[in-house]
């Protein structure tokens, strides 16, 4: 179950996160299931199979947005590293793990709230 407990195990900066939410525990918490389901991770996963920088970059920088402003660390990390490997190419460059990484803990996360 998703709790402030588990996502401070998991790693987030729950008082940043929710000082961002009106220090509403359950604000917080429907905004961390939204962000979770945010469309930009499966663009992001497609468009770095069809080898699209740019619209890899735009899925990695609106990520970088929602999932910091949750102050989800385990992913928001990665993110920005991914963000600015990928920020002006026009082509796709070697992106290491970061991908997978991120889909990875986005996924750790999801199974907390199943």
């Amino acid at each position: 179950m998703l709790t402030v407990e588990t996502l401070r195990d998991y790693g987030a900066n729950v008082k940043e996160g929710l000082g961002r939410c009106l220090n509403s525990e359950a604000f917080y918490l429907k905004m961390v299931r939204l962000g979770l389901s945010d469309e930009n991770f499966e663009k992001l996963r497609t468009s770095v199979e069809k080898k699209d920088a740019v619209a890899a970059f735009e899925a990695a920088h609106a990520l970088k947005g929602s999932i910091g402003n949750l102050a989800l660390t385990p992913i928001f990390n990665p993110v920005c590293e991914l963000v600015e490997l990928l920020r002006g190419k026009k082509e796709m460059v070697d992106t290491g793990t970061l991908v997978e990484t991120i889909l990875s803990e986005r996924e750790k996360l999801c199974k907390l709230d199943a």
